[in-house]
């Protein structure tokens, strides 16, 4: 069978291309695989300001149209679209009448699909799946905070894309249970939509430490306020952990703001780093954290460690849960601090972390397995 993986890659390589990049080497294994990979830099001001308003971009429709007579793909796999990728896509594909997957990394389309900020927010003032914040003031969904054209842009775009969502032609892929359930509450049929995690390659051969006694834990990600940044340094700070360090990696609107205000001996901000140099560093961590305020598609940074023994703190949100044990003993509750605070205690004084490192890495294991993995998409395509 002949899969054409289409993405559209982000300006900044993120967690999601990595994923799709992972797939594409599991998918080989079984089938014959060819990728069509688009990127959002600008060449032709003028040809790019119309893509956008017609919400399909002639260059990349005309390169899928190409690849489809070269290849002849018995199957499209479609990842992130936004925005050189074009809506376009999903027209060439149903002409040519392409079997089409798609798969659903991020919450995006809900936050897109109204032009009015009531109908994006419900009267919340933050929304879970796009972390923007409702000012009181606003009226108007602004998706961008810096302008009005690529908020309606882009709400053009998320409103259309909704529709295609819903077509019953196209195959949707979630990341986990609680995506698929709230995909559903849009009247979405279940009956479309499967669950598939993203590959990670869990290297059974590495040797793990276990040492109890490093002395220090790791966030990574973004420092925004939509990632709970500041409300998690100021847990780290309320647990007192002796001799324990807290090293927050990535870059954000909110990073010199915080180096500033935080500026103490047992908080490292060390910046953006490259996938490898995070997972140098959380290989031999006590342990990592994340106060995401955000559902979260599939956590990287929790995975990655589960990986390789690394406990994780996190809250009981969205799907999060799905990816460790059911008993799983340092999860927060959303929101409360205090809380979050007594779980950075308990994991540092925890006697018997050990067992629980292996089990995170057992939890990975199962949901990783590149057997299951790779028959679970065999099963998926040949329908």
């Amino acid at each position: 069978m002949k899969i054409l993986v289409i993405h559209n890659n982000y300006q900044n390589i993120g967690g999601e291309d990595l994923a799709v990049q992972n797939e594409i080497e599991l998918l080989k294994q079984k089938f014959e695989v060819e990728t069509l990979f688009f990127t959002n830099k600008l060449n032709n001001y003028f040809s790019d300001f119309s893509s956008f308003l017609l919400n399909k971009n002639k260059k990349s429709m005309k390169e899928l149209k190409r690849k489809i007579e070269e290849f002849k793909p018995d199957v499209a796999y479609v990842h992130n679209t936004w925005f050189k990728g074009s809506l376009g896509v999903f027209e060439v594909l149903e002409k040519q009448k392409i079997k089409t997957v798609l798969k659903l990394h991020n919450f995006r389309y809900f936050c897109t699909r109204k032009y009015f900020a009531k109908s994006h927010y419900k009267d919340e003032n933050f929304c879970p799946a796009c972390g923007i914040e409702n000012l009181n003031d606003k009226i108007f969904n602004k998706y961008f905070e810096d302008s009005f054209l690529k908020s309606f842009l882009v709400l053009r775009y998320g409103k259309k894309y909704f529709k295609i969502l819903k077509r019953k032609n196209i195959q949707l892929l979630v990341l986990t249970n609680f995506h698929k359930e709230f995909l559903s509450t849009l009247n979405i049929e279940v009956e479309r939509i499967k669950v598939v995690p993203n590959f990670l390659q869990i290297n059974e051969k590495q040797n793990y430490s276990d040492d109890n006694n490093s002395n220090y834990i790791v966030y990574a990600g973004r420092i925004s306020t939509a990632k709970g940044t500041e409300e998690l340094i100021n847990a780290f700070i309320e647990a007192k952990l002796k001799n324990v360090n807290l090293k927050l990696i990535g870059d954000g609107k909110n990073l010199e703001t915080l180096k500033d205000k935080y500026n103490l001996p047992n908080i490292d901000f060390l910046g953006e780093l490259d996938n490898d140099s995070t997972l140098k560093i959380i290989r031999n961590a006590r342990g990592v954290i994340t106060a995401t305020k955000m559902y979260e598609g599939q956590p990287r940074l929790l995975c990655e460690a589960s990986s390789m023994k690394i406990p994780a703190v996190f809250p009981k949100f969205g799907g999060m849960s799905e990816f460790y044990p059911d008993d799983y003993e340092f999860k927060f509750e959303q929101y409360n601090y205090s809380d979050l605070s007594s779980k950075l205690i308990q994991l540092n004084e925890h006697k018997n972390i050990k067992d629980i490192s292996n089990n995170v890495f057992e939890k990975a294991r199962s949901l990783f397995d590149e057997k299951v993995m790779v028959k679970k998409f065999c099963d998926l395509l040949s329908k």
